[in-house]
C-alpha cells in the first residue's frame, strides 16, 4: 500500500509594514502609531501632532519609549512617525539608520550647561571657569543628567573628560528628566550653586532664569531641527495636502517650554495643554490647516 507522504505544514506569511499599511487602507481605517520619546516636552509637542493628525480624521496611537528604542522602532516599522527627531546633532547618530521624511519644524533645540542666575558670571562665565579652585570650592561636585541616550549626556560626558571636570572632583550621574529636575530645584532653594545639564526647550526656562555657560571646545554640538520623522511607506496612508500640513506645523522653543511648564507644573495632562494652547491660537491651527481646508 502506498504511503501518502505527510503534509507539510502551511508557512505563516510574514506580515511585513507594507501589509500592514496596505490593509489599514484596504479596510477604510486611518491609524497612525506616533512614537514619542518619553521625555515631558517631547510628550507635550507630540500632543500638538497628534491633535492636528485627529483634526484630520486619522486615529493616533501613541507608543512611548527612550530616543535610541524609537529610532530603532521607526527603523523596524513598528511606528509610522516619531515627534520629534533633533537633527543633525542631537539624534544624526540614530537617524542615519532609519529610511523617513523630515516633516515641520516643531522647535530649534539645542543641548547647553547652565547655572542659576544668582552665580557671578565675572566668577563662572565659560566651563573652562569649573576647574578654578574659587570656583570647585563653592560649585555642588554633582552633575546630575538624564539617561544615557539622550545627546546631553553624550556631550556631558564628553565635557567631563575634555574639560578635565572629574580630575577636578565633579562627578556625573545620569538619571531620569525628574531626577534633573529635582537636583537643579533644590540648589535654587537654597541658593546654592551648582550646574545643571539641560536643553531648550524645556519648562524650567519657563520658571528659572537659568544662564548658559561658553562652551570653548564645542562640545555641545550646534542648534538641532526639531522635526517630525515619518517613514515613506506610510505616508501612503495620508493625502499630498494633509503631508503637507504636517510640514506646516511650526512651534518655537518658548512655545515647547510654555507647553512642557503646563504639563509639568499646570496641573495639566499633554493633550489639556495642547488644545488649550490651540484654543487660543486659532489663527496658527487654521494655518496649518488650510491645504484640506
Amino acid at each position: 500500500m502506498r504511503r501518502t507522504p505527510p503534509r507539510r505544514p502551511a508557512k505563516t506569511p510574514t506580515v511585513t509594514h507594507q501589509d500592514f499599511s496596505l490593509a489599514n487602507i484596504a479596510n477604510g481605517s486611518r491609524v497612525v502609531r506616533l512614537g514619542v520619546t518619553d521625555l515631558s516636552f517631547h510628550r507635550a509637542t507630540a500632543a500638538v501632532v497628534a491633535l492636528v493628525l485627529q483634526r484630520m480624521g486619522l486615529t493616533v496611537e501613541r507608543q512611548y519609549a527612550l530616543h535610541e528604542v524609537n529610532f530603532e522602532r521607526l527603523r523596524e516599522g513598528t511606528i509610522d512617525m516619531l515627534a520629534s527627531a533633533w537633527l543633525p546633532c542631537s539624534h544624526g547618530v540614530y537617524r542615519q539608520a532609519v529610511p523617513a521624511r523630515e516633516l515641520g519644524l516643531h522647535y530649534q533645540p539645542y543641548a547647553m550647561w547652565g547655572v542659576p542666575d544668582y552665580v557671578s558670571e565675572a566668577d563662572v562665565a565659560s566651563i573652562d571657569d569649573l576647574r578654578k579652585p574659587e570656583v570647585r570650592a563653592r560649585m555642588h561636585p554633582l552633575i546630575q543628567g538624564i539617561g544615557l541616550g539622550a545627546g546631553i549626556t553624550r556631550f556631558s560626558l564628553k565635557i567631563m573628560d575634555e574639560y578635565g571636570l572629574s580630575d577636578a572632583g565633579y562627578q556625573f550621574r545620569t538619571g531620569t528628566q525628574d531626577d534633573c529636575v529635582d537636583a537643579f530645584e533644590a540648589l535654587y532653594r537654597q541658593g546654592h550653586w551648582g550646574i545643571v545639564p539641560l536643553w531648550h526647550p524645556q519648562f524650567l526656562h519657563h520658571r528659572y532664569r537659568i544662564r548658559e555657560l561658553k562652551d570653548p571646545r564645542g562640545l555641545l554640538g550646534n542648534v538641532d531641527r526639531a522635526v517630525l520623522l515619518a517613514r515613506e511607506d506610510r505616508l501612503a496612508l495620508l493625502t499630498r495636502a494633509e503631508i503637507q500640513v504636517l510640514d506646516n506645523i511650526r512651534l518655537s522653543n518658548p512655545i515647547v517650554a510654555e507647553l512642557d511648564d503646563a504639563f509639568n507644573r499646570g496641573e495639566r495632562s499633554a493633550d489639556e495643554a495642547a488644545r488649550e494652547w490651540l484654543a487660543r491660537h486659532p489663527q496658527r491651527l487654521r494655518g496649518w490647516l488650510a491645504p484640506v481646508s
